[in-house]
């Protein structure tokens, strides 16, 4: 780097679009995702480059977290609506009144 130029501020994924989605699966833990995503940018520009990647960090945990237990929920129940309507063509009354 030359003297006399201003260091250019290390770059940090926030993961916002990440917690953006995760909320439309599992609001409870995206939740605490956004307002880690929200804390990254603020902290890199007083220059607290550790709480920035440590927010960044906590953002993507809480993120992932929130994705596996919403598409975890969402293959359960559109496994219980196929067992539940093959169930009811399977068990279905063949009397007329």
């Amino acid at each position: 780097m030359q003297p006399g130029y201003p260091q250019q501020p290390q770059q940090i994924d926030n993961n916002m679009t990440m917690s953006i989605v995760a909320i439309f699966l599992f609001w409870p833990l995206a939740i605490p995702a956004i307002i880690n995503a929200s804390k990254v940018n603020p902290l890199l520009q007083q220059g607290d480059y550790a709480g920035a990647q440590a927010a960044a960090a906590e953002s993507k945990k809480w993120s992932k977290w929130a994705l596996i237990v919403g598409l975890i929920g969402w293959a359960i129940s559109l496994l219980c609506c196929v067992l539940g309507g093959m169930g009811a063509i399977m068990g279905g009354n063949s009397s007329t009144y």
